[in-house]
């Protein structure tokens, strides 16, 4: 049986909802997620960081915490 990562999908969903409350544009910060995902996905091909952790997941959590704590944004 395949392990999963212990991130809990209540507080996944939550920051994800954070995040296109906090948005003015529901699409468009579905594309700077996207986007987001995208270029990780691509900076940390080779890493092995959290393999497990899908790009868009790490994203979301990313961007949830630029929101919420200002003082580590980082683009």
């Amino acid at each position: 049986m395949l392990k999963r990562s212990t991130l809990d999908t209540s507080q996944l969903m939550r920051r994800a909802e954070d995040l296109i409350s906090a948005a003015s544009n529901r699409y468009r910060i579905t594309v700077q997620v996207a986007n987001r995902a995208q270029k990780r996905r691509f900076e940390e091909f080779d890493s092995l960081d959290d393999p497990k952790m899908k790009p868009v997941i790490r994203a979301i959590i990313e961007m949830s915490d630029e929101l919420t704590q200002p003082e580590i944004i980082g683009d």
